[in-house]
């Protein structure tokens, strides 16, 4: 084995504390998604858009990591001749504070904003305003949050498709299958002879294309699974 991908949805970082999109009320500290995190609400009202990351971000920074987090780290350390890269779809920065290596943000990350004038990547931890000045271009008012709104183009899908062009063990965990492209990952790391698992807290309809499916908090089960294939790989 020389490549694993381990894709992580909203799942792994709820158990953190941290509210999933798809939640049953259909909102997110009280907002409605399509108010928040699509391109037609940020042209129409950017200060209300920018209102919502602002009060979002350092509940996000407060988040601490959970044992699922911890043990991608064990799987990088420990298996040092291994490629393990870790794509999310999460924006917070618990991948990070796990301290995990090769993390592709394929949604954004809620520390960054982006120029729409020039592309230039702004990282921020303080409140975002509808008429900042890009620090590049001085264009004013173009900084909008790095974020993956619905209807754009994830980040790093050149990056990622070859990732799983080359994946021997695909691994998603926390996550519903059921948002594109990330629900596609599965079925193509299977077209080129990966192994795939599910961690997840439910069966999700890309149940499928996976070879197992563990289901439970992924903060128990997970590290288990690492520990286990840790062994296996030492032992071979």
């Amino acid at each position: 084995m020389k490549n694993i991908v381990i894709l992580t949805g909203s799942g792994i970082s709820a158990e953190s504390g941290l509210k999933t999109f798809r939640s049953e009320d259909g909102l997110w500290l009280n907002y409605k998604v399509e108010d928040v995190c699509t391109v037609e609400a940020f042209e129409k009202n950017p200060a209300f858009v920018h209102s919502f990351y602002n009060e979002l971000r350092p509940i996000m920074m407060k988040a601490l990591p959970n044992m699922g987090h911890q043990a991608i780290t064990m799987l990088q350390q420990e298996l040092p001749e291994i490629n393990i890269n870790v794509v999310t779809q999460n924006v917070d920065l618990l991948h990070e504070k796990a301290d995990n290596k090769n993390i592709y943000h394929i949604h954004g990350r809620i520390d960054e904003c982006i120029c729409m004038n020039c592309g230039h990547v702004l990282k921020t931890l303080e409140d975002v305003k509808s008429d900042e000045i890009c620090p590049r271009c001085k264009a004013m008012g173009m900084l909008k949050p790095n974020i993956v709104f619905f209807g754009e183009m994830p980040q790093y899908m050149d990056e990622v498709d070859n990732m799983l062009a080359e994946c021997d063990m695909f691994i998603a965990i926390g996550t519903s299958g059921v948002v594109y492209p990330a629900a596609g990952f599965v079925r193509l790391a299977k077209f080129h002879g990966a192994k795939t698992y599910l961690f997840n807290l439910e069966p999700c309809n890309n149940s499928l294309a996976f070879d197992k499916e563990i289901l439970g908090k992924a903060s128990e089960t997970f590290p288990k699974f690492a520990e286990q294939l840790i062994n296996e790989i030492h032992k071979a």
